[in-house]
């Protein structure tokens, strides 16, 4: 198993809309051993296949503690069922470090997809859970949480990441 690096917002790869995952073959449940390994390492609570370079539908999710740490979700191909509800929590992205910002989300979720095996499945999510969900979701479209925030904000996001990326140049 690999820690795989994570692509940083402006990366391309974020922004395209995530293909289908067709035969779960011995490549696949690699790449989901290897998210599962960089999620934990990133330290993370959830992964989307494009936030390691790999335009798939495919996401893992962890909301458990450390100390009472669970098998992860693996999601393929996961769709909504149903939505309701409104949460409007703090957010952050391993594909987004140093920022942080309130979402409104939904408050409870449910998705289907299919686990590692290819077998159907359905999870439900209220508050943090349904928080995470709909991140890793929002990566298989090519959206990231700070395309849900008004536009000041955005915009205040945007000014701070190119003085980032300016100092980080000029320190080089």
């Amino acid at each position: 198993m690999a820690i795989l690096p994570i692509r940083q917002y402006p990366d391309a790869v974020l922004k395209g809309k995530a293909k289908p995952v067709g035969d779960i073959t011995p490549d696949i449940q690699k790449l989901i051993d290897d998210m599962i390994d960089t999620m934990y390492d990133a330290p993370g609570v959830g992964l989307a296949a494009p936030q390691v370079g790999v335009p798939l539908r495919l996401a893992v999710i962890d909301i458990s503690p450390e100390e009472d740490r669970r098998p992860p979700i693996v999601l393929i191909n996961p769709e909504f069922v149903a939505r309701e509800g409104e949460q409007d929590e703090d957010e952050g992205c391993l594909s987004v470090k140093g920022y942080n910002s309130n979402v409104s989300r939904y408050d409870k979720v449910r998705v289907k997809a299919l686990d590692r095996q290819g077998v159907p499945f359905e999870v439900e999510g209220e508050g943090y859970m349904a928080k995470a969900l709909q991140h890793e979701l929002d990566h298989l479209d090519g959206m990231l949480f700070i395309d849900r925030l008004s536009p000041l904000k955005r915009s205040l996001f945007k000014r701070r990441l190119k003085k980032l990326m300016k100092d980080s140049v000029e320190a080089s």
